[in-house]
């Protein structure tokens, strides 16, 4: 695909959850890692390409984190008011980036959390995923043997991995055929768990991206340290805080 035919791209980042299981005073998004919150590194990893036009951040309702915190860049940053699922916050922030992006576009749906995303990765998922008209996802093929739970906590089966791949994001798709999907789940009364569900029910098929296990996503406290490791190892250095409440999280 030439440059000149190649359809705008946004980044879509729900950003609107609290993360309980972080067991932390603010929302995990807004954790401090390397001197910044970890949804700075998150959005980055996505601003920093050159195909990426801008971003729609899908925030909670009266964050009072995000106006601080916000993203300093040279191309476009909106934000708006997230929903109570995931998927309804992706919902809402394709709805306000279609009059702005267009129906042609295409979108870059990646977790706030996941503050490790290489370059590689998401020029793979570009390059491969811009061809597909059922877009595409990063993933990895499962490697541990894996167990099925029954009673009381026992094992119940041993599961049959072959075939089987570990979503993670970005997820591309074209925006109004994501919109579409999104929308038919929320009049169904149907949580998805992620984009490509959402698509796949509608009868898609989006093609699998082989990504990194380390563009982890930041869920317990023990990944926050494990972050900071895997971006050290990717050669990032610790930045200054903007000020003090960076560093508190305050």
């Amino acid at each position: 695909m030439n440059a000149q035919d190649s359809p705008p791209i946004w980044a879509v980042v729900p950003a609107a959850g609290v993360g309980r299981r972080m067991q932390a005073r603010i929302p995990k998004q807004y954790l401090p890692l390397l001197g910044r919150p970890v949804i700075h590194w998150s959005l980055q990893a996505l601003l920093d390409h050159p195909a990426v036009t801008g971003c729609m951040v899908a925030l909670g309702r009266d964050d009072p984190y995000w106006p601080r915190q916000a993203m300093q860049s040279a191309k476009p940053v909106f934000t708006v008011n997230g929903g109570a699922e995931r998927f309804q916050s992706v919902l809402n922030a394709l709805e306000a980036l279609l009059p702005r992006a267009g129906e042609d576009a295409w979108v870059l749906v990646h977790d706030a959390v996941r503050p490790c995303l290489t370059r590689p990765e998401l020029d793979r998922l570009l390059e491969q995923g811009m061809i597909s008209r059922h877009g595409a996802l990063l993933a990895y093929p499962v490697r541990d043997t894996l167990k099925r739970e029954g009673e009381e906590g026992c094992v119940a089966a041993t599961a049959n991995r072959a075939g089987l791949w570990h979503a993670m994001t970005p997820q591309l798709f074209p925006l109004l055929p994501l919109l579409r999907s999104l929308q038919q789940a929320l009049e169904g009364e149907f949580t998805v768990t992620d984009e490509a569900q959402a698509m796949e029910r509608q009868g898609f098929q989006p093609l699998l991206v082989e990504g990194e296990s380390t563009n982890l996503k930041i869920t317990r406290p023990a990944d926050l340290p494990l972050a900071e490791a895997i971006l050290r190892s990717q050669g990032v250095m610790e930045e200054e805080p903007a000020d003090a409440a960076d560093r508190t999280g305050a």
